[in-house]
C-alpha cells in the first residue's frame, strides 16, 4: 500500500470530504449511463442536498423530511463524504438513484486501543435501478477510497445482513434487544444508592447532552466495537434536535458518592389506559462507566412506579443484568449482528489490537476485491504486541496456518467470534490446536459491542 496509513492522531486535520471518487466505480457507472456525484451538504451546495436526502428517505422507506429537518441533516452532513449516483435519463435526473455517506473516525479495537476507521451509512439504491451493479461500484468505490486514503479498517452497521459479506464485510459486534417484564424480573443486584456509595436525580436534555458527551469519551476507549460518534449522536439521544425535538424523552443521572457523574440513561414511556400499573419503558441508552452505576441505573428502571415493562435495544451479547434479576425468564433477549467491519490493511490492522497471550500464526487470507488478500505472519509477544509482516505462501509451514476470508478475518477482528466455532462451520481452515491457541491469543477483554446505529 502506496499511500502513508492515517494514525489517530491525524484524524483531527483528517478531511474526510476531501477523499476522491473511486475512479474504477465511476467508469462502471459510466458505461450504464449513470453519474458518480459528491454532494455538497453545505449551504453552498444549494439544492443538491436536499435532493441527496429525499433519496435516503425513499430508500429507508421514510417520510419526505421537512425544510427543517434537512437543515439540521445538512448540519451534521458538513466533514462527511456526501456520494450519490445519478441517471441523466430518468424523471428526475438530478436526484439520486442511490447514495452513501462516509467519514473517518476512532474504532475501538481493544482496551484503551483505537484505530482510524472509514465508516459508511446511508448506502441506499432507488428500487427502479436494482441488479445494475449500482450497490458494487458504490461498495467497492467505497473501500477503494478508504484504502487509498490511508484508512486501514471500514465498518457500517446494516439494514440487511445478507448484502455486506460479498464484499469483505464481516459481523464484527453482535447486539441484544431485551423486553423485560418488571413486575417479574425481581431485583437481586447491588443497590449502590440504598448503600449510599451514590445518588440518582433526574436531569433535563440539555444537562443529558452534555452528560452523554462526556461519559461517552470515556467509557468507548475501553469497548472493543465502539465507534467515535458524531455529534448528532448526543444532541438525538438527548432528544434536542432543533428540527424535531423530543418531548418525551426523559434523563437520570448517576453520580457517586464523589459527586463524579459515573451514568446516564434516557428514556421514554408510554401510557396503558386501561392499565397505569402496566405502562411501558423504553431505554434509549444507558451508558455506565461503573458497575454500580450500571447497578443502580438498572434498578431505578425496574423497579419504576406504574412500569410493566421495559425495553432497550443495542446491549451487550454478555449482560451483566441477566444476573441481577431473580427471574431470568422474565427476559426476552433477541440476539443478532450489528457492528460490520471490513479489513482493508492486514498489518495494520491487526498491529492496532492487543493479545491475551504470545504466539505466531500464519493467515493466508483470500479477499475477492483484491484488496488486503495475501499471506502474512503474526508474532506476538509476551506484552501482547503483535507484529505482522507479508510472507511467501509457498513458504509457510503447515502448522499455525490459518486460510480465511478477509470477511471472516473481519469477524474475527475483535474477539466477538471464536476461530473454533468458524471452523466447525466451515468457514475457515485450519488444526484444532491452531484455533485453540488463536482463540487464547484473540480473546476480547470483553464482547464487542457499538451501542448506537450510524
Amino acid at each position: 500500500m502506496s499511500t502513508p496509513i492515517v494514525s489517530t492522531s491525524d484524524l483531527a486535520t483528517f478531511d474526510s470530504a476531501a477523499v476522491p471518487l473511486d475512479e474504477t466505480s465511476r467508469a462502471a457507472l459510466a458505461e450504464r449511463g449513470l453519474g458518480y456525484v459528491t454532494v455538497d451538504p453545505s449551504e453552498e451546495g444549494g439544492e443538491s442536498f436536499a435532493r441527496w436526502s429525499e433519496a435516503v428517505n425513499r430508500g429507508f422507506l421514510g417520510e419526505r423530511s421537512t425544510p427543517e429537518q434537512i437543515e439540521s441533516w445538512r448540519t451534521r452532513a458538513v466533514g462527511s463524504r456526501v456520494v450519490g449516483v445519478t441517471d441523466p435519463a430518468g424523471a428526475l435526473p438530478e436526484q439520486p438513484v442511490a447514495t452513501v455517506q462516509s467519514w473517518a473516525a476512532e474504532l475501538t479495537v481493544d482496551d484503551g486501543r483505537t484505530i482510524p476507521s472509514w465508516g459508511i451509512s446511508a448506502v441506499t439504491v432507488s428500487s427502479t435501478h436494482r441488479r445494475r451493479g449500482i450497490a458494487r461500484a458504490l461498495l467497492g468505490g467505497e473501500l477503494r477510497a478508504a484504502r487509498d486514503a490511508g484508512l486501514p479498517i471500514a465498518g457500517l452497521t446494516v439494514s440487511e445482513a445478507t448484502i455486506y459479506g460479498r464484499y469483505g464485510f464481516g459481523p464484527a459486534a453482535g447486539a441484544t434487544r431485551w423486553r423485560i417484564d418488571a413486575r417479574r424480573a425481581g431485583w437481586v443486584g447491588p443497590q449502590p444508592v440504598r448503600d449510599g456509595r451514590g445518588r440518582l436525580d433526574p436531569v433535563e436534555r440539555e444537562a443529558v447532552q452534555s452528560d452523554l458527551r462526556e461519559l461517552f469519551g470515556r467509557i468507548r476507549v475501553t469497548r472493543p466495537g465502539e465507534f467515535e460518534p458524531e455529534e448528532a449522536f448526543f444532541v438525538g439521544f438527548s432528544g434536542l434536535n432543533p428540527a424535531k425535538p423530543d418531548l418525551k424523552l426523559r434523563g437520570v443521572r448517576y453520580t457517586d458518592a464523589a459527586g463524579v457523574t459515573r451514568g446516564v440513561i434516557t428514556y421514554r414511556m408510554s401510557e396503558n389506559m386501561e392499565d397505569y400499573r402496566s405502562s411501558t419503558m423504553d431505554v434509549d441508552l444507558l451508558l455506565a462507566e461503573t458497575t454500580d452505576a450500571y447497578a443502580a441505573l438498572w434498578h431505578y428502571a425496574l423497579t419504576h412506579d406504574l412500569v410493566g415493562t421495559v425495553n432497550a435495544g443495542e446491549l451487550s451479547t454478555d449482560e451483566p443484568l441477566r444476573w441481577m434479576v431473580e427471574d431470568q425468564r422474565a427476559l426476552r433477549v433477541t440476539e443478532s449482528d450489528h457492528h460490520w467491519l471490513r479489513i482493508l490493511d492486514v498489518p495494520h490492522a491487526l498491529a492496532a489490537r492487543g493479545y491475551r497471550t504470545s504466539g505466531a500464526f500464519v493467515l493466508d487470507v483470500v479477499d475477492p476485491l483484491g484488496i488486503a488478500g495475501g499471506t502474512f505472519r503474526l508474532e506476538i509477544d509476551d506484552d501482547g504486541n503483535g507484529v505482522v509482516t507479508p510472507v511467501d505462501a509457498t513458504a509457510t509451514p503447515g502448522e499455525g496456518v490459518v486460510r480465511l476470508g478477509i470477511s471472516e478475518l473481519s469477524s474475527l477482528y475483535l474477539g466477538g467470534v471464536s476461530s473454533r466455532t468458524l471452523l466447525a462451520a466451515g468457514r475457515i481452515e485450519t488444526d484444532d490446536a491452531t484455533a485453540a491457541r488463536f482463540d487464547a491469543a484473540f480473546a476480547a477483554v470483553r464482547p464487542p459491542l457499538l451501542s448506537y446505529w450510524y
